[in-house]
């Protein structure tokens, strides 16, 4: 990795590993599960509350700060990190998947990708260079190649032609990047749900001897099923002694199941997407306190969480708020989210130091199967 920054594995249960990746700027104990601030913020939470909740890295948005305030404004003004107040490392991503999903009139060449943005339309270029030239004013801690992210369905065709020229500007985004000793740089494997595509790619990226790797063109609509039997071999694809990320996944049965098959690292706007619209997540399933059965519910979401969202407020109280609007609901049940993430994360990190990974898994998973059925 870069020459300050290191990837140990401390144990291994099954193909489930516990880690810890050392940055300039703290420690990341893995598996972990990066809170995505895409604008600079964790929605509706302060940072202090981020970290309170355990995250000890968020994720970036290249495509979305460099649209506002632009990635040179907040270089002058002091870099990602003092802007948002944020002192843990940060990981920003590449910019390639919000191209895909979010902008308007897109021209993918080989030197990269014009599209006009979603805002107001203005026109931009993306190339690999200016991807880690933005990361690189940002100041992010560890950063992403430029890839096109493979929509799904594909065809092997259509999924071998993005996947090499994936590798093509993975190349290319190595050479921008250059020797940053404070700074790690990831490649990003595709070749959507084709087995000999996706060892193409994990062996051209290998070869290139990336920081770490992360696993795309997942979650893109293909289903949990299909994820998961990719995952079966992806993550044996890449290095064992190098992180492995898998990119914008998801729920805690993802992660699990993800932690299950030798996944390191996760991000996704599940829990704050989910809070922000009176999903929930808790050890016992899922609660939506949109439904009116929560009415007249004095209990807490978790009265055994140590987050005061989860404990201190009734589920009335929290129905209620939802039904009026109120700013306050997608606030507290973001931050009991990212609690529940955060303590599912380390609840798995223990398990597989003490060799009982496979037991916290069935325990954990019918706890959640029999709280759905029972509607808790």
């Amino acid at each position: 990795m870069g020459k300050n920054f290191k990837f140990n594995v401390k144990n291994t249960n099954g193909n489930a590993r516990v880690g810890v990746i050392n940055t300039p700027r703290g420690d990341i104990h893995t598996p972990a599960f990066m809170p995505v601030g895409t604008a600079g913020t964790v929605k509706a939470m302060y940072t202090d509350q981020v970290k309170e909740l355990g995250a000890e890295v968020v994720l970036g948005n290249t495509y979305h700060l460099m649209l506002r305030p632009g990635a040179e404004r907040i270089e002058k003004l002091g870099g990602l990190h003092k802007f948002m107040q944020w002192d843990k490392p940060i990981l920003t991503d590449s910019g390639g998947f919000q191209v895909m999903s979010l902008s308007k009139l897109r021209k993918m060449t080989e030197q990269g990708v014009e599209f006009q943005s979603h805002i107001d339309g203005r026109k931009y270029n993306l190339t690999p260079e200016r991807s880690i030239e933005i990361q690189c004013l940002l100041g992010s801690d560890i950063q992403m190649q430029l890839d096109e992210c493979t929509p799904h369905p594909a065809t092997e065709k259509q999924a071998a032609d993005s996947l090499r020229m994936s590798l093509r500007w993975a190349d290319r985004s190595k050479v921008q990047f250059g020797d940053r000793p404070d700074q790690a740089l990831f490649g990003i494997m595709q070749g959507s749900v084709y087995k000999d595509l996706r060892e193409e790619s994990a062996k051209g990226l290998v070869e290139m001897d990336f920081d770490g790797y992360s696993i795309g063109g997942l979650a893109v609509g293909e289903g949990q099923e299909t994820m998961l039997e990719v995952l079966d071999y992806a993550a044996d694809l890449l290095p064992k002694d190098k992180p492995r990320y898998l990119m914008g996944v998801g729920t805690p049965s993802d992660l699990i199941e993800s932690v299950r098959r030798g996944v390191d690292m996760f991000d996704c706007v599940m829990p704050t997407r989910a809070g922000r619209h009176g999903l929930c997540f808790t050890h016992r399933g899922k609660v939506n306190l949109k439904n009116a059965r929560h009415a007249d519910d004095p209990r807490p979401l978790d009265e055994n969480s140590p987050c005061e969202a989860s404990n201190r407020y009734s589920r009335a109280y929290l129905h209620h708020l939802m039904k009026c609007n109120e700013y306050l609901a997608p606030m507290l049940l973001t931050w009991h989210n990212l609690a529940y993430y955060q303590e599912l994360m380390a609840g798995i990190r223990q398990s597989i130091i003490e060799d009982r990974f496979e037991k916290f898994y069935l325990e954990t998973t019918e706890l959640w199967a029999q709280g759905d059925i029972e509607k808790i």
